[in-house]
C-alpha cells in the first residue's frame, strides 16, 4: 500500500480503536502491488521470529475474486501455521508461502461476501476484521469455515542436475543485497565440498568463494554469503543503493535474473581440461 496514502494509517487506526494492548508490526508496506511471490518471500523470511499466536494480515491484491460458476474465484481466508495465523486472500499466497511445507489448518472466512461495502477497503474491512476478532476472544471456527485446498501462485524455483545448480534472484534489498532461491542444502547436497563458480549476469561476474560475512573482503568487493535464512546472497561490501552502490546497481542485476553455479569435482572434465 505504500506510505504516500492514508490507508496504513486507517489499518493501525482500527486496529488500535478496537484492541486494547495491542502491539503492532511492519513487515513492508513496499511489495509491488499485486506480487504474491514477493508478500511471500518477505513474511516466510521473518514470521519465525514472532510469538506464537501471532497474526500476520497480508493486504496484497486482497479484493475477493467471487466466481459464481465455480471455484476458481479467491476468498479471504485463515491460515494456521507453526501456531500463528496468517490472514490473506486466497490468492496464491498460501502456496507461495508454505511452498513444501503443510498447514496445521486452512479457513475461509464466513459472511464477508454478503456485504459490498467490504470491498471498498478489503483488507481493513476484511482481514483486519477477522483478525480483531481472533485478538478478542472468538475462536477460528466462530468466524470461519474449514477447507481442504488453498491456491498456490507460481514461484521461481532452483532446479539441479549433475554439479550444476540453476537458480535465480528472488529479492533485492534496501542495500541492493540480490537474494536468490538456492538454499543451502541445495548447495551442499549438489556440490559435496567440490570446487565452484558462481555466475551471473555476465560471464566475467563470477565468485568462488562463500563467505561467512561481508567484512571477509575488502570494503568494494563482491561477496557471497549464506544469509540467515540460508538463501544464497550475492553483495557488495559496504556498497549500498544510494552510496557507492549496491550488487544490483553495479552488477546490473534485477529480480528472476539467473544465477548459475558450477562445481568442478576432483576428476571431473572440465577439471582436466583446465590443465591444458
Amino acid at each position: 500500500m505504500g506510505l504516500n496514502d492514508y490507508y496504513v494509517a486507517a489499518l493501525k487506526g482500527t486496529l488500535l480503536s478496537r484492541v486494547k494492548n495491542i502491539a503492532i508490526v511492519d513487515i513492508s508496506h513496499a511489495v509491488k502491488p499485486f506480487d504474491i511471490s514477493e508478500a511471500a518471500f518477505l513474511v516466510r523470511s521473518c514470521f519465525q521470529n514472532f510469538p506464537e499466536n501471532t497474526i500476520h494480515v497480508i493486504g496484497v491484491d486482497s479484493e475477493p475474486i467471487v466466481n459464481f460458476s465455480g471455484t476458481d474465484g479467491s476468498f479471504p481466508s485463515i491460515l494456521v501455521y507453526q501456531k500463528q495465523y496468517f490472514i490473506s486472500n486466497d490468492n496464491g499466497f498460501f502456496g507461495a508461502f508454505l511452498q513444501e511445507n503443510q498447514p496445521e489448518s486452512f479457513w475461509r472466512i464466513d459472511d464477508v461476501l454478503s456485504n459490498p461495502n467490504l470491498f471498498k477497503f478489503p483488507t481493513k474491512n476484511m482481514l483486519v476484521a477477522a483478525g480483531i476478532e481472533l485478538l478478542n476472544g472468538k475462536s477460528i471456527e466462530e468466524i470461519a469455515s474449514p477447507m481442504e485446498g488453498y491456491k498456490n501462485a507460481l514461484t521461481l524455483t532452483a532446479v539441479s542436475e549433475t554439479n550444476l545448480i540453476r537458480g535465480h534472484i528472488v529479492h533485492i534489498d534496501n542495500f541492493g543485497n540480490a537474494i536468490t532461491n538456492v538454499h543451502r542444502s541445495l548447495f551442499e547436497q549438489v556440490g559435496k565440498n567440490a570446487p565452484f563458480t558462481i555466475r551471473f549476469k555476465k560471464q566475467a561476474y563470477f565468485i568462488d568463494v562463500i563467505s561467512n560475512s561481508y567484512n571477509e573482503v575488502m570494503p568494494g568487493e563482491k561477496v557471497a554469503i549464506f544469509n540467515e535464512n540460508d538463501f544464497l546472497e550475492i553483495a557488495i561490501n559496504r556498497g549500498a543503493n544510494g552510496s557507492t552502490g549496491g550488487a544490483e546497481q553495479l552488477f546490473g542485476l534485477h529480480l528472476q535474473d539467473m544465477i548459475r553455479i558450477d562445481f568442478t569435482p576432483q576428476g571431473s572434465r572440465e577439471t582436466l581440461e583446465s590443465l591444458f
